[in-house]
């Protein structure tokens, strides 16, 4: 039984070395070919100094490079931090900063912009390129780092409780947050995704989502659970995924709102509903319209829809003979998981009561990585424990409301916070704001979200002049562009010579939502 993060790899290849683990751009990895890489990773990363539970940066589209890291990382005791490759390198900065980041694995070009971005303060004590010929200084080339003869590595240097990997995903205030996930919690998720979805070793899933995403991690891990192939993929076109899904031959396929409104309006070639067994959705509602379409498109093909957090990776899971009878629901607990809804004194709601969703089990992250206040708000004691138990268990309190049926099946109503969920991604309107007011192109800005019949929700920026400015919307989305990823740049802004503020002087961002609410000819 597997018990640390890159056993899900060891042990496949132990049942079957030859069995294919990795496809990317046409060539294939085998399980005992990944596992050897795997393990070079792991003994260079321990010859150039790092220690147990040191923080290992990947800022790298997806690769076989990427994939090594990750499990070589775990191999060595160490934790793996991915950065989204769309992130631009102030973004990435933080990452490095934030969590105390000895090593970054990246790409020459890529490190070029980090470089700067640091200014001579770095965090880092080496830098791994994957494109560079020599070693240079703190900079090593891949090729030596998986190369020079070492003496093997310690098999467990760390058990399943330890860290193991930190996600950094955007709260409603301030910079993103690093999720931190122990081994428990990443083999948890793999073993109990992989039941439901009843995955096996001839499967093969395209990974589409970042692995900076809990969701588009979690394709690999499933896949590495069972031996089965994971197919990468770095989204640039909706065309691009139905045709590798047809090339690859792949059998399960995920991704957010966004991505599936696009994918149901192509037409989708009849051989591949021969070969997809499932489709799954998370990041968000999926339309029924959407639904609809992908169901008479892939008539032989099972959706499930789901519904998680980052913080606990996955919540619920709606069976696929559930749909027509409840097309709106997020469904029940996924296995060895729980959900409560809860008033906000705890005391459990009663059938069809809006409350709070909160979840138990070992799927609860570590918590948020160097902030204590955050943890306590999101990370609290599980209502309803015995008194007689006298350390209290720690569970998931999301801010989101749902209701739960009298069969107990859960819907979802509604977010508590001011997050805004564009694209699959959970976007901090106070993270927007900053840049636009580096921009010095404002006077005072607030960014919220709107309804979007394709994004979920768009970037909205309501915003002042500056004493003695013009409106410069132009200018400003450039800025936009050239200091963060293109799913956080507002999609409108709006100019006000004053914006509204409540009775406790703060900007009035329900006000403003409302009033814009339409702006995209959305109203759901």
């Amino acid at each position: 039984m597997p018990t640390l993060f890159h056993d899900l790899l060891l042990e496949s290849a132990d049942r079957d070395a030859a069995r294919v683990a990795i496809r990317h751009r046409g060539t294939s990895t085998s399980y005992g070919a990944l596992a050897s890489l795997s393990r070079q990773v792991a003994d260079g990363l321990r010859a150039v100094g790092l220690q147990r539970l040191d923080r290992v940066a990947i800022y790298l589209p997806k690769q076989i490079e990427t994939v090594a890291s990750f499990l070589g990382i775990s191999m060595a005791g160490g934790v793996f931090v991915p950065a989204n490759p769309l992130l631009k390198a102030e973004q990435v900065v933080y990452i490095l900063r934030n969590c105390e980041v000895r090593v970054l694995i990246t790409s020459r070009d890529r490190w070029r912009e980090v470089q700067a971005a640091l200014a001579g303060d770095s965090p880092l004590t080496h830098v791994v390129l994957v494109d560079a010929e020599a070693s240079s200084g703190a900079e090593i080339a891949w090729r030596e780092l998986v190369s020079a003869a070492r003496a093997p590595a310690p098999t467990r240097p760390v058990i399943d409780i330890d860290m193991a990997a930190i996600l950094y995903t955007s709260g409603s205030t301030g910079k993103p947050k690093g999720v931190v996930l122990s081994h428990r919690n990443l083999l948890t998720g793999a073993v109990s995704v992989s039941t439901y979805l009843e995955n096996h070793a001839d499967d093969r899933l395209l990974a589409v989502l970042p692995f900076s995403f809990d969701y588009g991690l979690s394709q690999v891990t499933t896949a590495f659970r069972v031996g089965a192939t994971a197919v990468l993929m770095d989204y640039l076109f909706p065309r691009d995924v139905i045709k590798a899904c047809e090339a690859e031959r792949i059998t399960g396929l995920a991704a957010v709102p966004p991505i599936w409104i696009q994918l149901a309006d192509l037409a989708w070639p009849a051989s591949v509903t021969e070969h997809l067994r499932y489709i799954t959705n998370s990041g968000g509602r999926m339309p029924r319209a959407t639904l609809q379409k992908l169901r008479a498109a892939l008539p032989k093909t099972r959706p499930f829809l789901m519904y998680g957090l980052t913080e606990a990776f996955r919540g619920t899971y709606l069976p696929p003979a559930e749909l027509d009878r409840r097309p709106d629901s997020i469904g029940k607990a996924i296995p060895n998981a729980e959900i409560l809804v809860v008033r906000p004194d705890g005391t459990p709601c009663t059938a069809d009561e809006p409350g709070e969703l909160v979840q138990r089990g070992s799927l609860v992250a570590l918590g948020y990585w160097g902030d204590p206040e955050k943890t306590a708000e999101r990370f609290r004691p599980l209502p309803g424990q015995r008194e007689e138990l006298p350390i209290s268990e720690l569970a998931v309190w999301s801010g989101d409301t749902v209701r739960m049926d009298a069969e107990g099946f859960l819907y979802f109503v509604g977010r508590r916070d001011e997050m805004i969920k564009t694209s699959g991604y959970r976007v901090s309107p106070t993270e927007v704001e900053e840049v636009v007011y580096a921009s010095g192109l404002v006077g005072d800005a607030v960014a919220f979200g709107a309804p979007h019949p394709v994004l979920g929700e768009a970037i909205v920026l309501v915003a002042s002049l500056p004493d003695g400015g013009q409106a410069d919307a132009e200018r400003l989305l450039a800025h936009c562009k050239g200091h963060m990823p293109t799913y956080m740049v507002p999609s409108r802004v709006e100019w006000l010579e004053t914006l509204p503020r409540n009775p406790n002087g703060k900007f009035d961002r329900p006000q403003l939502a409302g009033r814009y609410k339409t702006v995209f000819g959305a109203t759901e």
